[in-house]
């Protein structure tokens, strides 16, 4: 029995391999580059001006941070590959220059708040994070509804990090 299935066959053998290559590269582009924030942010730790602050009860210890980070990082490389995927800057512009504003946002938290030792800015800050993260998440949602939800727990993160800057600007201000 013949069958009507259609079945691709390149006509060039390579391509495939050549694509999945590409793929894997562009992921470690986004990798590299979300961990590149990560690091810059690691150059400012928090320190004994930090010990020395009011926190609230539920202020999580210091442990829980880089696992958190770790995997938030690894996730949004991931959402902003799956997008890019689906034509890169010319076809996600508009999704794409969003996350890279929701990451200069996330990148700017560190310096602002431990380097300059200011709540207030990095209250500032993250309120502006948490905007351009949720416009990301809307426009991913549009261009791929898996990758918008892998930034959902970054969300999370950073509206509970949004109160507890609040609360930590209230208390020593």
């Amino acid at each position: 029995m013949k069958s009507n299935a259609v079945t691709y066959e390149p006509e060039d053998p390579g391509a495939n391999r050549r694509w999945r290559w590409r793929s894997v590269l562009d992921l470690a582009s986004w990798l590299l580059l979300c961990f590149a924030v990560a690091a810059i942010g690691g150059l400012f730790q928090p320190g004994d001006w930090y010990a020395g602050l009011r926190k609230p009860a539920w202020n999580p210890p210091a442990w829980v941070f880089a696992p958190v980070w770790t995997a938030l990082y690894t996730m949004m490389a991931i959402a902003a590959w799956l997008v890019w995927m689906r034509g890169g800057f010319a076809r996600q512009a508009a999704a794409l220059w969003l996350f890279l504003a929701q990451l200069m946002f996330n990148g700017l938290w560190s310096p602002l708040f431990f380097g300059l030792r200011n709540p207030g800015l990095g209250l500032i800050d993250l309120g502006l994070l948490w905007l351009a993260l949720l416009a990301t998440v809307a426009a991913f949602w549009k261009a791929r509804p898996i990758a918008a939800a892998l930034l959902l727990p970054y969300l999370a993160w950073t509206t509970f990090a949004l109160a507890l800057n609040h609360a930590l600007w209230r208390l020593n201000s």
